[in-house]
């Protein structure tokens, strides 16, 4: 249906009169009256009766207004939350992240974005980088933040690599190489490495697995774990090794302890991803907040 017909209906029912209606709406008589009667078809029954002062609703037409006014209302909302989009303008930014990478990532962006833009609000959504990508594709985030799963969005998103985290090895402190400084991944050949559920880390074991196959052997799983928590409770009563970039460390897990990698080549990368379209000034200064944490080369034009 034309939503400019209930349009139309609101504007008699507001002014009890077609010609009134009619000076209001910038149409003549004849043009809202042939409106009236193609709605009046739509829903296949009469919603006006003339008066004696006028034009009233019929039982119908009181139902019809009383339903449509609020879905109007709505509509015009979201159309209007659409041109403003689409001119890169918005009240708000939803972003999703991961909590263990906020302090040292995404909280110095939000204190940049909070400078220049102190009217946009942020809200925020800890996020799995599975769910993360299931929430831009359904268009519930505008940016994410996230790590080497950030690769899969390449096609779909614009995309930017901001920061390259050094990797950890994390294993039990009764483990043989706990004693050591630090440890090659070639002196993991053997071990049983954590895995990650592709639904909630897309991409993770594929990396493991590049990486291990660089240094010199093929990688073996012991099993998928359901959180970082999870991840630490295998260490422990497993032995199982997990390989995580740097800002997990920070974690302090008894029993647990995390080795750097010696291997300089291997990186835990860090991406931020935002809808395509017209880019807000508070989106941009996200992101260029983002990319000035440390600098990168190669990572191309900021923003497109």
């Amino acid at each position: 249906m034309n939503l400019d017909l209930f349009r139309s209906l609101l504007a008699i029912t507001e002014h009890g009169s077609l010609n009134r209606a009619a000076d209001q709406l910038r149409v003549s008589q004849s043009t809202l009256t042939r409106q009236m009667q193609a709605l009046e078809s739509d829903v296949g029954g009469k919603l006006l009766e003339r008066t004696s002062s006028g034009v009233a609703l019929t039982a119908a037409g009181h139902v019809l207004v009383e339903k449509i006014k609020p879905v109007l209302v709505q509509i015009d909302s979201v159309l209007e939350e659409v041109r403003r989009l689409n001119k890169g303008q918005s009240e708000q930014i939803r972003i999703g992240y991961l909590m263990s990478a906020a302090a040292e990532y995404l909280h110095p962006a939000l204190l940049a974005l909070k400078k220049t833009h102190p009217e946009v609000k942020a809200k925020l959504h800890d996020l799995t980088p599975g769910e993360q990508i299931a929430w831009l594709r359904r268009g519930d985030l505008d940016v994410a933040i996230m790590g080497q799963a950030g690769e899969a969005l390449r096609n779909e998103f614009y995309l930017r690599k901001f920061a390259a985290s050094p990797v950890y090895v994390a294993l039990a402190e009764t483990h043989p190489l706990a004693t050591q400084s630090s440890v090659r991944l070639c002196e993991l050949k053997g071990q049983k490495f954590i895995g990650a559920d592709d639904a909630d880390m897309p991409g993770h074991n594929a990396w493991v697995k590049n990486v291990c196959r660089a240094a010199g052997f093929r990688v073996t799983f012991t099993e998928n774990a359901e959180s970082v928590t999870d991840s630490f409770a295998m260490i422990l009563t497993e032995g199982a090794v997990g390989l995580f970039p740097d800002y997990h460390r920070k974690t302090r897990v008894a029993g647990v302890v995390f080795l750097p990698l010696k291997d300089a080549d291997v990186k835990w990368n860090l991406y931020v991803a935002w809808q395509r379209g017209a880019a807000s000034p508070a989106l941009r200064t996200l992101v260029d907040a983002l990319m000035r944490l440390k600098p990168k080369a190669g990572d191309g034009n900021l923003l497109k």
